[in-house]
């Protein structure tokens, strides 16, 4: 009986061993627990390690890359890393650095050297962003639209907590914005408010998708519906942050929109006047009167109608 139930356990264990599938399967080891590969591991990183004591800087670079690409959960993985972008950097190569810090930040949360990586990481996109970072692969220009917002998202998205990543998002709306591109820039704006509202950038974010708004409505790209959809980004302004720093521009901004309204309204009846269509020209008169209780539009709108009598 004894021996049937020592059989019977086999079994079970040998069908569980075996269910559970290829080794693909299974979650990625922890950092620094692999033990079968820790030998070969330590030794490239003090392979690493020689060469960059002995000052030969570009070897130094290749051989801790290698080791972090081979031994991604050894102990001194993360060391290499950070070691890696620490000499890409004082050689210039300033992208490569970036994706150096930038693994370290992505991969090696639990590090010592986190914190300096990330800032590291921050301070490189900020020097893209001033335009003195240069792109070697283009002969030496500056980076181009593409590749500071894909900077700035890898940024944004390794620490996705941190006041960094509110910072960066921010940032991609400022890029978008001095290109020009409306429709990128004000998608990214309103990404830090819906994402970080309690954020420093949120209440300056959404004050810009309403400038924005009223600039593409001066350029004429659908100029009605832009003003109407500026006005709402300000309305919202003063809903979630009525004691921001913005505040009182937004209350300028809103009262300088409906001026212009009523300025529409005062253009299009002077427009039907002209045209001999007396009755849509009463009408518009009478909204603009509606609208202004008095002031120089109040008073060419009454010296409209009364031209009509």
């Amino acid at each position: 009986m004894k021996a049937i139930t020592t059989l019977t356990l086999i079994g079970v264990s040998s069908f569980l061993f075996c269910s559970c599938g290829s080794d693909t399967d299974l979650p990625p080891p922890l950092i620094g627990t692999v033990q079968t590969s820790a030998g070969p591991a330590h030794a490239a990183y003090q392979k690493a390690l020689a060469a960059d004591q002995s000052g030969k800087a570009k070897k130094a670079v290749k051989l801790y890359k290698a080791m972090a690409d081979q031994y991604p959960t050894a102990r001194d993985v993360a060391q290499a890393r950070f070691r890696q972008a620490q000499l890409h950097e004082q050689m210039g190569d300033m992208v490569e650095a970036f994706e150096a810090y930038n693994d370290v930040t992505k991969r090696y949360q639990g590090s010592k050297l986190y914190s300096q990586a990330l800032a590291r990481e921050s301070a490189i996109a900020q020097q893209a962003l001033d335009g003195n970072i240069k792109s070697g692969f283009l002969f030496g220009t500056k980076l181009e639209t593409k590749q500071m917002v894909e900077m700035l998202e890898k940024l944004r998205d390794s620490a996705p907590q941190a006041t960094s990543a509110p910072k960066a998002q921010f940032q991609i709306g400022e890029v978008y914005q001095n290109k020009g591109r409306a429709t990128e820039s004000i998608l990214a704006y309103r990404k830090v408010v819906a994402d970080w509202p309690d954020s420093t950038q949120a209440p300056e974010a959404q004050y810009r998708i309403g400038v924005i708004l009223i600039e593409e409505a001066k350029r004429g790209n659908q100029d009605m519906g832009n003003l109407d959809r500026a006005r709402e980004a300000f309305q919202d302004y003063l809903m979630i942050y009525p004691n921001g720093s913005r505040a009182p521009a937004a209350r300028n901004q809103i009262a300088s929109l409906a001026n212009q309204d009523v300025q529409r309204s005062l253009d299009v009846a002077d427009f039907y006047k002209r045209k001999g269509n007396h009755e849509s020209a009463r009408f518009y008169y009478r909204e603009v009167l509606k609208k202004q209780g008095s002031g120089p539009l109040h008073d060419k709108a009454q010296a409209g109608l009364k031209s009509l009598e």
